[in-house]
């Protein structure tokens, strides 16, 4: 090898240890997310939006809806609501309205969204026990829902596989067909089907997944902390080479 060769060789090869080693590992932890949009079925005109962070098993929901029905027996209208899951994960068609009444129940949905996974309810139980108790329903044409809760396994599995579904239900009897106005709630017998039939139905995606959060694993810095780490090591590098550069010379100098 000739002197030259020797001087080059050395910083190459303190450089190429820099560069391997200035990269930062990059933390792969986050929250997930999720939301939907809430269009209207049966006839409804109604409409809303809706978003999930889930942290753990805590999930918080976040919920806004317009345009439903009123008043129900002279007071503000309770609108049941729930995340279905383990189904299609899909609103149903008008198709699905198998007995031709002109209304969609919320059986006739079910292979659509399948079967209630968690009840949005505005306080207590969230299980599908309170599915249908209208203390805990969202009241009023128009309401907005926010709530935290502790967030079953079978709902967080169906959000992670894209199968879950918000459906809120409560339609206004005067917009149904006189067979419909007179027919009784798939659900709860002593309720018209109006009551508990879906008004707004809607699918929800989710919206991030595991992104990275912080600089680093060391600490929750910017991006600016690899930039920093980077040069460092790159700084380490010049100098290692600067070092291995002088004692080839002196080596060489002493053999000529």
């Amino acid at each position: 090898m000739n002197k030259k060769a020797a001087l080059l060789f050395v910083p190459a090869l303190a450089l190429g240890v820099a560069v391997l080693t200035s990269g930062p590992a990059v933390a792969a932890t986050g929250d997930a997310s999720y939301q939907g949009t809430l269009d209207s079925i049966n006839g409804s005109n109604g409409s809303g939006t809706i978003s999930i962070q889930v942290s753990g098993d805590q999930a918080t929901v976040t919920e806004t809806v317009s345009g439903l029905a009123e008043t129900f027996d002279g007071k503000p209208y309770p609108h049941v609501q729930h995340i279905h899951i383990g189904a299609q994960g899909v609103c149903p068609t008008t198709a699905a309205d198998t007995d031709g009444d002109g209304v969609i129940s919320t059986t006739e949905g079910q292979p659509s969204y399948g079967e209630i996974g968690t009840t949005l309810s505005t306080s207590g139980d969230t299980s599908p026990a309170a599915g249908t108790d209208l203390t805990v329903a969202g009241m009023g044409a128009s309401f907005t829902y926010n709530r935290t809760f502790t967030l079953d396994a079978a709902t967080a599995a169906s959000l992670e596989a894209g199968t879950a579904v918000v459906v809120v239900h409560g339609l206004d009897p005067a917009t149904l067909s006189q067979a419909a106005q007179d027919a009784p709630s798939d659900l709860v017998p002593s309720l018209p089907l109006a009551a508990t039939s879906p008004a707004l139905c809607g699918a929800l995606s989710a919206s991030q997944s595991n992104m990275p959060i912080g600089g680093v694993q060391t600490g929750g810095g910017s991006t600016s902390n690899g930039a920093d780490i980077g040069l460092l090591a790159l700084g380490a590098g010049a100098l290692t080479a600067a070092g291995g550069a002088v004692i080839v010379r002196r080596r060489l100098a002493a053999r000529g």
